[in-house]
């Protein structure tokens, strides 16, 4: 039995960006077992993609490891750089599919185009090694657990980078604004993620018991968003699960445009972006993502709140009527 190992050992957006690329590869190599060196928290989602058989937990690059068996196939969805190549190479693979890079002139692989959208991004790399894989298959199954509330508004103030966290207190204005629509509204985010979440709850002067920050494993935050009727966050994992199971969302984008990492243009998503990119690594909020207000955030939550009653986008990607 083949084995293919893939890369990414990365976040959860970067995980479920990589969706496409998982099932082009289950599809191109039908009986082999797929493998995916990713952080092991992401266990919970492996079998709703339906394409993966196995998680070989991974933190970060240098920490995988030698695979035994030998991959027949490695795969390279975790970057460009000469590291992660020299990861995948330790394993001796049988074949490498990956970027090339010009510190490993010996190692093939396509050009690195820097303006694509992440899912493209590795739906090309597997489309130039003879693998057809689709952009558009993000969806994610449902998950096998209840959602441990049902039909909220889901604000999730927190990002792994500070140049992409809005204001909390501006989430919090904005939940505020939000209560006539008559749901129910609660906070999420990581246990690190605690202060933004209580400075949210507090600008919304929202009960105690909003707060499911630190309270929910992955499984449970995947049940919360498929549940969800609407879902405001910056551009991180969350927004990411929103695209995965169609919810509607309002997503505000800075220092990173939405043309790199946003939510599928057909689906019920809004990009906010001022237009500018900035420093992705700075240790303050991007300058252009602090242009967006709360009454931008507050009108097109309210449009897709109402779009909502109209025909409702399903989790096999197409209206239900």
């Amino acid at each position: 039995m083949r084995h293919v190992l893939i890369l990414r050992a990365l976040g959860l957006g970067d995980f479920l960006t990589g969706v496409p690329a998982y099932r082009g590869l289950r599809s191109s190599y039908r009986d082999a077992v797929l493998i995916l060196a990713a952080p092991g928290y992401l266990e919970p989602l492996i079998p709703l993609t339906g394409a993966i058989d196995r998680l070989l937990p991974t933190s970060g690059l240098g920490r995988l490891g030698l695979v035994d068996p030998a991959p027949d196939v490695a795969v390279n969805l975790h970057g460009r750089g000469p590291q992660s190549i020299d990861e995948l190479l330790r394993d001796g693979p049988g074949k490498l599919i990956t970027h090339r890079h010009p510190r490993r002139p010996q190692v093939a692989g396509i050009d690195w185009q820097e303006d694509l959208h992440e899912v493209q991004r590795w739906c090309r790399l597997l489309e130039l090694a003879g693998i057809s894989a689709d952009p558009r298959d993000l969806r994610l199954a449902p998950p096998y657990l209840p959602a441990p509330v049902s039909g909220a508004i889901v604000i999730h103030p927190g990002a792994a980078a500070p140049a992409r966290r809005w204001p909390a207190e501006r989430f919090g204005a904005a939940a505020s604004l939000l209560r006539d629509a008559g749901l129910p509204i609660v906070v999420t985010g990581t246990s690190a993620e605690k202060v933004a979440a209580d400075t949210a709850i507090r600008s919304a002067d929202l009960a105690a018991s909003s707060n499911l920050c630190g309270e929910l494993d992955l499984a449970e935050l995947a049940a919360l968003i498929a549940s969800a009727r609407l879902v405001i966050s910056g551009d991180t994992g969350v927004a990411h699960l929103a695209s995965a199971y169609g919810t509607p969302s309002v997503i505000l984008f800075g220092p990173t445009p939405p043309s790199r990492w946003g939510p599928p243009p057909d689906g019920p998503h809004t990009a906010l972006w001022h237009g500018s990119t900035g420093d992705p690594h700075s240790d303050q909020p991007d300058a252009g993502l602090l242009e967006i207000e709360v009454e931008d955030v507050v009108r097109e939550a309210q449009a897709r709140l109402q779009a909502r009653r109209r025909p409702h986008w399903s989790t096999a990607g197409a209206p239900v009527m």
